[in-house]
């Protein structure tokens, strides 16, 4: 008898479920910290009436973020595909965008704007690096004869833009727009939980976690998962049901070329500068701006200050120092480690996809639950050591990865694989041989995606569970309101992660370039 993929799925997780109320009913996992799903639901049914408030505060923040962060997202990654230079001078922008740590930024954002503003931000900065890299991706990737059909009959950059490239990037943007979905709901809880509101499913954790109830705090992080995999589910039946028939039948003898001409050394030397002006003026342009007050507000200069001219200097460089030696080796092993699951995932996609499909799940709620509801079990489990470090890193890294990556192999042309099938090739050889030359673009895209997440992840840890490293660092600078050290972790993290960044575009554009593809910037 023939049992269908739902009946399959839906033995699995009953399957799941029962292994988990025999762990948490006997207490076999960390002495109870874990409780039985029967448990977590009693309790969720009992403090019902307290969620529906903070579920439409979280939801307004994050659904404002979302689109705010999107829209932006969208029009710059075209602005990039149109004016290449404008992509170099706005990379450092685009990169401290993405890499600002929530932890550092949220209570700035909280004394700085009102009601809703910190998480409306927060959620749009978590949206805005990874639809603008997807749509970047994808419209740079347009089959270069369809565009050249476009301007032999009289049509410009906008018109190629309009009836080639944006329908070749759809689904591209659709795969992006998955996963800042769940991003959004992440950066508000995240805003909550820095504090700021009397409602939001953040501001209800705060509250709950010194009540040693874990049943509460699984009910509050089950919701918040369940919250954003609806969300990442939403997108992901639009984009299969609009980009159904839109797959790939011909096999692109060209990828579309920038068209930003060769510059003479003291232009490019300009624009490396200007990218590296760009972040420190619009943060000096924006404290004014916003009137932040001088004891919180730390200018470019004023920092400059506080690490070297200031009598405390030393001890401060001494802090920082001993920090950085903590985080960055984490930070590395981190990102390797999510990229090699990534990438395994994204080709056992291909190599075993029901696998991949009942491991999906689980892989969701490792993304979406709030890591300061799922840090105290892991804690338990894993003790305040490297491991669990390692463990929240990958978490938070290798699923953007994973998306982008099996998105680049499912948009392989279909003509491409007959091709290597005629001449008798299995499907190993295939993905060694086509599908993953094909997707080198998607496959740099993730790990740009993945280099300041890592940093990001490995400072949550410290922050939340290790006492190390600069995560720990910028904890113990709030609870002593050195708003010196918190500007100057936030500043030194985001550094770092340029410093990722640019070394993958440098490997990128040396790989790529050799295979004769486009690079986007």
């Amino acid at each position: 008898m023939m049992v269908g993929p739902r009946v399959k799925a839906a033995l699995n997780t009953l399957i799941i479920l029962v292994i988990w109320e025999i762990l948490g009913r006997f207490r076999l996992v960390a002495d109870g910290a874990l409780p039985p799903p029967s448990a977590v639901l009693l309790r969720l049914i009992h403090d019902w009436a307290d969620y529906p408030n903070h579920i439409a505060a979280t939801l307004y923040g994050a659904g404002a973020g979302f689109i705010i962060g999107n829209v932006i997202a969208i029009a710059a990654g075209a602005l990039f595909a149109l004016y290449p230079v404008t992509a170099r001078v706005a990379r450092g922008l685009n990169v401290a965008i993405f890499s600002l740590p929530p932890i550092a930024i949220s209570p700035i954002l909280v004394l700085t704007l009102s009601d809703m503003q910190p998480r409306i931000v927060l959620a749009a900065i978590g949206c805005y690096f990874v639809t603008m890299t997807s749509t970047l991706v994808g419209l740079t990737q347009a089959d270069a004869r369809s565009v050249d059909v476009v301007r032999a009959y009289g049509g410009g950059k906008l018109k190629a833009l309009r009836l080639v490239q944006a329908r070749s990037a759809l689904p591209v943007i659709l795969s992006g727009l998955r996963i800042a979905a769940p991003n959004a709901v992440l950066g508000s809880i995240l805003a909550e939980f820095g504090g700021g509101g009397r409602w939001g499913l953040g501001v209800y954790l705060l509250g709950s976690l010194g009540r040693a109830e874990p049943e509460r705090l699984w009910g509050i992080g089950m919701v918040a998962t369940l919250i954003s995999g609806l969300a990442f589910l939403l997108f992901a039946l639009i984009a299969r049901r609009i980009t159904k028939g839109s797959e790939a039948v011909t096999v692109p003898t060209s990828v579309l070329r920038g068209g930003d001409r060769a510059r003479p050394a003291w232009q490019q030397a300009a624009i490396v500068l200007a990218s590296v002006a760009l972040p420190f003026a619009l943060w000096w342009v924006l404290l004014a701006v916003l009137k932040v007050p001088a004891m919180i507000a730390k200018t470019p200069p004023g920092l400059f200050d506080y690490l070297f001219l200031l009598p405390s200097a030393p001890i401060a460089q001494g802090k920082l120092l001993a920090a950085l030696a903590q985080t960055l080796p984490m930070t590395l092993i981190g990102m390797l480690a999510g990229l090699a699951l990534a990438f395994a995932l994204a080709l056992g996609a291909q190599i075993a996809p029901r696998l991949v499909k009942a491991l999906l799940p689980v892989a969701l709620v490792t993304q979406t639950m709030p890591l300061v509801a799922l840090t105290p079990l892991l804690v338990l489990m894993l003790g305040r050591g490297p491991a669990v470090i390692l463990w929240i890193t990958i978490s938070v890294t290798f699923f953007p990865a994973f998306v982008t990556m099996a998105q680049g192999l499912l948009l392989v042309p279909r003509a491409a694989l007959e091709v290597s099938k005629a001449y008798g090739a299995n499907l190993i050889t295939q993905l060694r041989l086509v599908s993953i030359p094909a997707s080198l673009p998607y496959l740099f895209a993730a790990t740009r995606l993945t280099a300041p997440r890592a940093l990001l992840g490995v400072m949550i840890a410290e922050w939340l569970a290790t006492g190390t490293g600069l995560g720990n660092l910028l904890n113990q600078s709030r609870g002593y309101l050195d708003y010196g050290m918190i500007w100057a972790v936030a500043v030194v993290s985001v550094l770092i992660s340029v410093a990722f960044y640019q070394a993958v575009v440098l490997v990128e554009r040396r790989a790529l370039g050799r295979m004769g593809m486009a690079t986007a910037e």
